[in-house]
């Protein structure tokens, strides 16, 4: 049954379930990645998908909320040890590759899609999902880590500081979030391949690139203490944003990115 009347019925690609991958789902949950990260404490081996119809306590980056009506993807992929800690969060590029593809497909290849630093994904310059990274060091050692991914599959908030649209509105008929799932579990199957653990960082920085929304342009990221403008060159080897101002380069580690001055298009990933 849809999720727009009922419990969902999601399923794994082929392409993921070959590769391991498996899947629990839910009616409702509080949060997808909270529940990710509890059943890692218990022991779960990771690969593991973690879908809910409805969430009541969506939340984004810095805490922000998420909103999570049923119609709309909540998805969560629990990995253990994806790579070493410093270089898990490149998994955020990788997941923002993986998203943004997958919205590709469905959507005939839309060149309107774009991401937003560090993987907001876009289309017109209207927030259409948000993927939110946690994580949490085990007792023995070990790092269990987590990609919320939230789609606007058939609603969207109205009440963002930002624009927002979701993917009914854009294809014109309805798009489930089951279809976006099953697309979504073989594009990252196949992302984080290329990734590696971080060997093949530079090839998913490639493509990050090739998808940037503002590249080139003057940006503005907002800080807890102050506000940064400079021209969108480039991400570094860490995925640290490069601002290109009058006195020289500033790399950026964490921020709200704005699409021109502040006051445009803010990214708020969620998951």
């Amino acid at each position: 049954m849809s999720a727009y009347g009922g419990f969902a019925l999601f399923r794994l690609a082929g392409a993921a379930q070959d590769k391991a991958f498996r899947l629990v789902q839910h009616d409702q949950l509080t949060s997808t990645n909270d529940e990710a990260l509890t059943r890692a404490k218990e022991g779960d081996a990771g690969r593991l998908w973690v879908v809910a119809s409805a969430q009541t306590k969506g939340r984004g980056r810095n805490g922000r909320v998420w909103s999570s009506p049923r119609g709309n993807l909540h998805a969560s992929l629990l990995l253990i040890d994806p790579a070493h800690p410093h270089r898990a969060p490149e998994l955020g590029f990788a997941a923002g590759i993986a998203a943004l593809h997958a919205l590709r497909e469905i959507l005939s290849e839309d060149r309107r899609l774009a991401i937003k630093w560090p993987n907001d994904i876009l289309h017109g310059g209207a927030k259409l999902a948000g993927i939110l990274l946690e994580s949490t060091a085990l007792p023995d050692g070990r790092l269990a880590c987590t990609a919320g991914i939230g789609v606007n599959c058939g609603l969207h908030p109205g009440d963002t500081p930002y624009k927002a649209t979701d993917l009914t509105a854009i294809a014109g008929q309805p798009v489930a979030p089951e279809t976006v799932f099953e697309r979504l579990s073989a594009t990252m199957a196949h992302w984080l391949d290329v990734w590696a653990g971080g060997a093949g960082f530079e090839a998913v920085r490639a493509e990050w690139l090739s998808l940037a929304a503002g590249l080139g342009t003057r940006i503005s990221v907002a800080r807890p203490s102050q506000i940064i403008e400079g021209v969108f060159r480039t991400i570094d080897g860490s995925g640290r944003l490069i601002l290109e101002q009058g006195s020289g380069q500033v790399a950026i580690e964490a921020g709200d990115v704005f699409l021109g001055p502040p006051g445009g298009i803010a990214a708020t990933a969620g998951g």
